[in-house]
């Protein structure tokens, strides 16, 4: 299932959208957020039936994708404020947060739920990852 690689680019594109829309008045801080807010309680109970979180998890994936998601969204917008046109460093930090959420998850999932992780879209978005990175380098 690809459902956390579309949550994720979701969650992108969501931040990029006055950027890419060329919008005179981008989102508000506080709609942002609340958008935000929204699709990580989404993820957490996607995660919670599709892998069989224990509350403790579930505390946990919830506190990861809150902190690593405010974090790129703060960092999109800086970049946005910044009036930065390259695609390819938006893609660069998309991918850093990403990374960091892939670590955090392996650290707390089970090896049984990591392996259901895995096979849900997460080997092929790293592997993406991992290929993007060697064609920046």
């Amino acid at each position: 299932m690809r459902y956390k690689a579309i949550k994720f680019f979701g969650i992108a594109a969501l931040l990029l959208l006055p950027l890419l829309a060329g919008a005179q008045q981008p989102q508000s801080e506080e709609e942002e957020r609340k958008q935000l807010r929204q699709v990580i309680d989404q993820t957490v109970a996607s995660y919670e039936t599709q892998f069989g979180l224990e509350d403790w998890q579930s505390f946990y994936v919830d506190s990861i994708l809150t902190h690593d998601y405010e974090a790129l969204r703060v960092e999109l917008r800086e970049l946005r404020n910044a009036k930065v046109s390259n695609a390819d460093i938006y893609s660069t930090v998309q991918d850093k947060w990403a990374e960091q959420i892939y670590l955090s998850l392996q650290k707390i999932f089970t090896e049984e739920q990591w392996n259901k992780y895995l096979k849900s879209g997460a080997a092929r978005d790293k592997k993406a990852r991992d290929k993007r990175a060697a064609k920046r380098k």
